[in-house]
């Protein structure tokens, strides 16, 4: 049975790996980004990809990004970048909502110069716009 002493010390023990953990898992969610977030983006955005009929082919680059700055808060932080073969110098950003975790696709969308040299974003219609988006920065 545990003493008084031994029961202390365990709680002790708790508090302070407590304590010490808190500071690591920050810095891990600032570095990386919010798990959860990830794992939404990684489930519904590709399945939502595949169901507008694209494939693998016709997708240059598709990544998850976390946004260093305040963005539309009816979705999560963390984004998924797309960039199509046809235009390879637009970048597609999509979203997961928070309310029903739909996926939807940002009006804006980021025109590339260089590779990791943006110009202006453009709201104009382009070939893989879909017909309802939202503002990035709309609902700050």
């Amino acid at each position: 049975m545990f003493t008084k002493k031994n029961v202390v010390i365990i709680i002790l023990t708790i508090v302070f790996l407590g304590m010490v953990s808190i500071p690591f898992a920050f810095i891990y969610v600032l570095n990386n980004g919010n798990p959860y977030h990830k794992y939404l983006v990684h489930k519904y955005i590709p399945s939502h990809l595949e169901e507008m009929g694209y494939s693998d082919e016709e997708i240059l680059k598709q990544s998850y990004m976390e946004t260093k700055h305040t963005i539309n808060n009816s979705v999560y932080h963390g984004h998924y970048k797309v960039i199509f073969k046809d235009e390879p110098q637009l970048e597609y950003l999509y979203g997961v909502t928070k309310r029903g975790k739909n996926v939807v696709q940002f009006c804006e969308k980021e025109t590339l110069i260089t590779s990791n040299t943006y110009g202006e974003m453009t709201t104009e219609k382009t070939n893989h716009s879909e017909k309802k988006c939202i503002g990035y920065l709309d609902n700050r």
